[in-house]
């Protein structure tokens, strides 16, 4: 009897170690970006939030117990299916931006932002870059935590804008591959960001 509880005990480590592992797959594409970003990869207890253009500031975010567990119920009603999960992400990010700002100072941070729009260097404020960067990193962050079922973090995208390039982060569909961004820069600090097929993004919307 011993033999077989431990045997089902190491089986049982074993399944919850292999999951693990599947959750914390990265695409290398996506390894990289944040190499160019110059930000360490984030993991279950910590990420780096970029901020005042290009990521020019960083600000170390520790992941707590009470952050895991908030994150968790945030994205709970996403397992009733990808559209749900979609929703729950959009809510995540938003709550994640609120979050943050006591720590970048980021809390008046407004739309569309970018060195030609205000002061260049601004640590209140983020361009595309900075908002890729981190919602990358939030998105990597609850596939580390298990709480994607319906996606995975793909490599961020551009378009071109009268400005200049706009990038965005994205997550593509497990089942149909389609690619969806999840793009906060068009949006104040704590709404909604657009989460979009990546062909309307593309296309300007």
């Amino acid at each position: 009897m011993r033999r077989i509880a431990l045997a089902l005990a190491l089986a049982l480590v074993g399944s919850v170690a292999s999951a693990s592992a599947r959750a914390g797959d990265l695409d290398p594409a996506v390894a990289a970006a944040f190499s160019n970003w110059g930000v360490s990869v984030p993991t279950a207890g910590m990420l780096i939030f970029c901020h005042g253009y290009g990521c020019a500031f960083h600000t170390e975010i520790g992941i707590s117990g009470a952050d895991r567990t908030h994150l968790a119920a945030l994205m709970a009603p996403g397992r009733a299916s990808a559209e749900a999960e979609r929703h729950a992400i959009a809510q995540t990010e938003a709550w994640f931006e609120k979050r943050v700002a006591p720590q970048t100072g980021t809390a008046h941070a407004k739309a569309r932002a970018s060195v030609g729009w205000g002061v260049g260097g601004d640590p209140g404020q983020f361009d595309c870059v900075d908002t890729t960067a981190n919602t990358t990193s939030l998105l990597v962050t609850l596939d580390r935590l298990g709480l994607l079922r319906y996606h995975t973090v793909s490599t961020p995208m551009s378009r071109l804008l009268a400005g200049g390039p706009h990038f965005t982060a994205t997550i593509a569909d497990k089942k149909t591959g389609q690619r969806w961004t999840v793009d906060p820069w068009t949006h104040d600090n704590g709404e909604l960001p657009d989460v979009w097929k990546l062909e309307r993004w593309v296309a300007g919307g």
